[in-house]
């Protein structure tokens, strides 16, 4: 599981080191993506699959659904990290988050998001009133 908050540098390669607690959960290999609000998504290899074949199971009559498929996998790279835990993030998704120099990483649960810290920081201004003042069933049976 991915939890916390760090904020690594990126090189001028586009190369991006893990947190030390993340990098056996990645060393098998993982995918990253681009993800909702211009973040990247970053999957262990196996978490990726299972996404995959769950996408499998969508409707191709459904645009909705083949448009997003079509998205999050055209954009998707499996990679290995290096012995230092680095990947080299590719220039398409650092142009889509917007990355330069300085990122956020977030622990998401099952995958990890890299953010532009400007962004992050505007999405939490914007989300994390409304999570403190959560009073109803967000996930149900959950909260």
């Amino acid at each position: 599981m991915f939890l916390g908050t760090f904020t690594p540098r990126m090189d001028d390669k586009g190369r991006l080191i893990f947190p030390a607690k993340y990098r056996d959960q990645l060393a098998a290999g993982l995918v990253v993506t681009k993800g909702q609000e211009h973040c990247i998504c970053v999957y262990p290899i196996r978490e990726f699959e299972r996404i995959h074949e769950d996408l499998r199971k969508a409707p191709v009559t459904s645009g909705d659904a083949r448009d997003y498929v079509r998205i999050l996998l055209s954009a998707a790279e499996d990679l290995i990290p290096d012995k230092q835990g680095r990947i080299t993030i590719p220039a398409e998704l650092r142009n889509y988050a917007k990355l330069e120099k300085e990122c956020t990483v977030i622990g998401a649960g099952h995958r990890l998001e890299i953010w532009s810290p400007t962004a992050w920081e505007a999405y939490l201004r914007e989300k994390e009133e409304k999570f403190a003042e959560t009073a109803t069933e967000v996930v149900p049976g959950l909260f």
